[in-house]
């Protein structure tokens, strides 16, 4: 293996230690703000992506800073620009509630945020918490807090599914390997484990070390990649079905070991069509500078772009917006410090910001807010160096998005937007809805009999907001 994430997160740290930061648009249809700077007690290095609340607020978490402990914090980044901690971690005594966490929180069916901290808990291989918006936090479940350590420890971060609970995986424990595991776990703290990696010997055929948590499929099923292991060395990406079955779908290649093809794979994500879309560490030619790759609905992979030592590697995952294209970042190079790049349906690859100047590269997955910006992160910012958040507006419209985003008839759904007092409609796929308005920012509403799987549409005193991506409506 050639390097980890906590190399990188280590070698950014060293970069960027004594550098100023600066911004510049490239196109004038595109523009980038800073909404939110970190000054140390509101926490310092965020690594992770952010996510959109209820309420309409941002939130987030740093992977140092905040109290006394500097174990990082939570935060809440306000539309006027307000950062707040709302949580700082390693409270408890022997940081029984987590420190360091580098994984984004997500938004459970109830409004409230749950999230994973690698570090700290009683068995010092991480957490599983959830957080009120009013501030109330509550540890509901510690990894490994036994040895052997086979449910797995230092989970990756969670996703959101469709029965409520939530899917992650852990870059440690499982068997003698050390390899990780595949994991449910529900709003309580209930705690499944559904796979263990290395688990086909030698060599881990199956996959070693995935750095992000699955995805769900609209088929129900869970996907994902791992950094390492497989038939060729440089990660798999696999499925995991609600009844247990895992196969490896496709085999990246580890160039060390004489085999030909991009390798390590770190996140993908799936359109509505069933074609998957990620980033890997290494290129066709074995350098490391990357790849963004497709892996259709028909088992073929296409190398979409290969980054060359003009562009550093795109060390995260990609997002699928609300105009079908694939958006991602990658790191330093030549021409700036970091670039935000878009990869058509078609598979044209093209930069669409860059950030000049010595700056700290963005870092963690864009996130798509409802009004239709991208949000994401620095780790190291002006003034200071504490890091920083920005909105970046590529003229995308505002959109509505559902929590979950799959569910049966008579599913409980949480809509998100914006300007949403007065809507006076809600379709899922055509299908009207009963609904109430509880905010502007959000509209509770449950999934109609004879809806099908479509986007949602909602229509305000404004306009009607289509919803992205699809709600999928499950048996």
């Amino acid at each position: 293996m050639r390097g980890s994430k906590s190399l990188l997160t280590l070698g950014l740290a060293l970069a960027c230690a004594a550098i100023t930061f600066s911004l510049a648009v490239c196109a004038q249809a595109q523009v980038l703000h800073t909404v939110g700077v970190f000054d140390g007690s509101n926490g310092n290095g965020p690594y992770s992506s952010v996510v959109q609340g209820p309420d309409g607020n941002i939130y987030g978490t740093t992977d140092s800073g905040g109290n006394d402990t500097q174990s990082g914090t939570l935060f809440r980044l306000t539309p006027s620009g307000e950062v707040t901690d709302l949580y700082n971690f390693c409270s408890l005594a022997k940081c029984a509630d987590g420190w360091g966490p580098d994984a984004a929180p997500v938004v459970g069916i109830d409004g409230n945020l749950y999230g994973v901290v690698q570090g700290g808990g009683t068995g010092q291989l991480g957490t599983f918490y959830r957080m009120t918006l009013d501030g109330e936090f509550t540890t509901l479940y510690t990894f490994c807090p036994t040895r052997p350590c086979t449910g797995g420890g230092a989970p990756t971060g969670i996703i959101l599914g469709g029965d409520g609970n939530f899917y992650g995986t852990t870059d440690g424990g499982g068997n003698d390997s050390g390899s990780g595991t595949i994991f449910s776990i529900s709003p309580t703290g209930q705690f499944k484990l559904l796979y263990t990696f290395c688990s086909l010997t030698p060599n881990c055929l199956d996959g070693t070390r995935a750095f992000y948590p699955p995805i769900l499929g609209s088929d129900g099923n869970l996907y994902g990649v791992t950094w390492a292991g497989g038939s060729l060395g440089g990660g798999v990406l696999y499925e995991l079905t609600p009844s247990g079955t895992y196969t490896v779908l496709y085999n990246f290649c580890d160039t060390d070991l004489g085999c030909s093809g991009i390798g390590e794979p770190y996140y993908v994500v799936r359109d509505a069509n069933g074609n998957f879309f990620g980033t890997t560490e290494y290129n066709a030619e074995g350098r490391g500078y990357g790849s963004v790759f497709e892996f259709t609905s028909t088992n073929q992979l296409l190398v979409l772009h290969n980054f060359d030592d003009d562009n550093d590697w795109p060390y995260t995952g990609l997002t699928i917006a609300n105009d079908g294209n694939v958006y991602g970042v990658f790191g330093y190079d030549t021409k700036a410090s970091g670039s935000i790049f878009k990869v058509t349906p078609a598979g044209v690859y093209s930069r669409v910001y860059s950030f000049f100047g010595t700056a700290a590269p963005p870092v963690g997955p864009l996130f798509q807010g409802t009004d239709g910006s991208f949000y994401g992160v620095t780790p190291y910012g002006p003034g200071d160096f504490d890091g920083e958040v920005f909105r970046f507006s590529n003229g995308l419209s505002p959109l509505v998005e559902t929590v979950p985003v799959m569910g049966p008839v008579g599913q409980s759904v949480l809509i998100l937007g914006n300007g949403l007092t007065g809507s006076t409609s809600v379709t899922f796929n055509g299908v009207a809805a009963a609904f109430t308005v509880e905010s502007d920012t959000y509209i509770s509403a449950t999934v109609p009999s004879g809806a099908t799987t479509g986007a949602v549409s909602v229509v305000t005193p404004s306009g009607t907001l289509k919803g992205s991506p699809q709600f999928v409506v499950t048996k």
